[in-house]
């Protein structure tokens, strides 16, 4: 498990590879500034160190492009996915001084964020995938408060109820282990769940 834990933002991530893989095809990517916090999920297309060649683009390019705008970081990280298997991406960027969660998707990634305890937001991701080939990219964007919790995971995670998951869990942690002990494991699995503190 890695985490990270500020006065903004409590975050956990989990990963594990394909049972008899040794490695995953999924990446992640967390980084943390000073004005926002910044995570994604790569899920590069069928599973072992082909799929990971591709999702390791990702974290790459987050790493030194992190402050670009997410449709930016998206057309970036597809630009290098010439040539290569391809990748399901999505990115999540929190604004602390505007208090707002972005989230930008090509794929299957899903993200979930529950507003005030009660409000699930489930932005419908851009279908496809990143493959060098040009792409309809759309952020979307939303306003959160105190408390408010969120959950991406590549598509080797399933939440029956993804809405009842984050409600009744007492923050990110509590959701982690609870997503921790429905996982099958019958595929590369990668999620991140978190809480917005400020």
């Amino acid at each position: 498990m890695n985490s990270i834990i500020n006065e903004h933002v409590e975050v956990y991530v989990y990963q594990e590879a394909k049972q008899g893989n040794r490695e995953s095809g999924d990446t992640y990517f967390m980084h943390t500034a000073e004005d926002y916090f910044i995570c994604a999920i790569a899920d590069g297309l069928g599973n072992g160190p082909i799929a990971r060649q591709s999702a390791q683009i990702v974290p790459k390019v987050l790493a030194e492009y992190h402050d670009e705008t997410l449709d930016e970081l998206l057309s970036r990280c597809n630009e290098h996915m010439v040539q290569k298997r391809g990748a399901a991406v999505a990115i999540v960027k929190v604004d602390h001084k505007r208090r707002t969660i972005q989230y930008s998707c090509v794929g299957n990634v899903r993200f979930y964020l529950l507003q005030n305890g009660e409000k699930m937001v489930y932005p419908l991701p851009v279908m496809g995938y990143l493959s060098g080939r040009p792409q309809r990219l759309k952020t979307q964007e939303y306003t959160y408060r105190k408390g408010d919790l969120f959950f991406l995971h590549s598509d080797g995670v399933t939440l029956k109820s993804p809405k009842a998951s984050l409600m009744n869990s007492c923050g990110p942690y509590d959701l982690y282990k609870k997503v921790l002990q429905t996982l099958e494991r019958g595929d590369d699995a990668t999620f991140i769940a978190g809480s917005l503190l400020l």
